[in-house]
């Protein structure tokens, strides 16, 4: 593993002691620590009657109903989930920039995130959004026991998505930690990302040069994707202009995540290893100290 990686994994995991994965708020706690969710399953905690469908499990045939009304009707339960959390990480080039924290914070909140769910109940999986979606190598154990992951992605997590569907928990809750720099409509990520879980969490990490660039004068710079340089002059004119893009950027996805109804919770990556103060997901609902 890189042993600099494994260092930020190590502090994240650390810092997690402190930290508990909140309960999503639309789901009622059951026995046993489990879940109850909305849709019908197997659990002893019995939900409504409904007519016999062709297809449907004989077993669930209420045959005392059907000796009284000579119908076939079934039993529905409510669906026990037990909880879990799928934390899936961007593996673009944009999340491993030199000269920022952004690795070491991307690293290390996903390990706390972890940690926070272990200390909720929850049992976890890390995947990483990456050429294809997949679940990180040892990603459901402690973090120091993870695969360190490579952020050398050309593309973004929606693209990831695409090439290869994730098979997440259904009624798991979904916690994606991205900078979300990237051009396209957010829903191409928030839909399948929301779909079937019980919550979920986006959270936009940037470096602060990416939320405040402060350098000015002539640059070239390198796309962190594509690898292509580009010469440009920056001004205050040139800043503002990125500053009010940004944020329409954000607004955007602030309100795709409302309408989906997904946190979203954006955090400066510098100011994350500063000190491990989460306050802002504490503030979101996501986590508890």
């Amino acid at each position: 593993m890189n042993e600099q990686f494994a260092q930020f994994l190590r502090r994240g995991e650390q810092a997690g002691a402190r930290y508990a994965l909140a309960a999503p708020r639309q789901r009622a706690l059951g026995s046993a620590g489990v879940q109850l969710g909305a849709r019908s399953g197997s659990s002893l905690e019995f939900r409504e009657h409904r007519d016999y469908q062709p297809g449907d499990d004989l077993r669930r045939i209420d045959w005392n109903a059907y000796a009284r009304t000579d119908r076939l009707t079934l039993k529905l339960y409510r669906e026990e989930i037990n909880p879990h959390c799928d934390l899936v990480l961007d593996g673009s080039r944009s999340m491993n920039l030199g000269e920022s924290a952004k690795a070491e914070a991307a690293l290390g909140l996903t390990a706390l995130l972890a940690v926070a769910a272990a200390n909720a109940g929850f049992t976890h999986n890390v995947w990483l959004a990456s050429d294809r979606c997949l679940p990180l190598t040892n990603g459901t154990a402690r973090p120091t026991a993870w695969a360190a992951p490579e952020f050398n992605f050309a593309g973004h997590p929606a693209e990831s998505f695409t090439r290869t569907p994730p098979r997440w928990r259904r009624q798991g809750v979904r916690l994606l930690i991205s900078d979300l720099l990237w051009l396209g409509e957010p829903a191409q990520l928030l839909q399948p990302l929301a779909h079937e879980a019980a919550h979920t969490i986006v959270i936009q990490l940037l470096a602060a040069q990416d939320a405040a660039p402060t350098v000015r004068g002539r640059l070239r710079l390198i796309d962190a994707e594509s690898g292509e340089p580009r010469e440009i002059f920056v001004d205050d004119a040139a800043l503002a202009r990125y500053q009010s893009a940004l944020s329409r950027h954000q607004q955007l996805w602030q309100q795709a995540c409302r309408q989906a109804g997904a946190t979203f919770v954006e955090l400066i990556a510098e100011q994350v290893v500063a000190d491990w103060n989460l306050s802002p997901l504490v503030a979101a609902g996501v986590l508890v100290v």
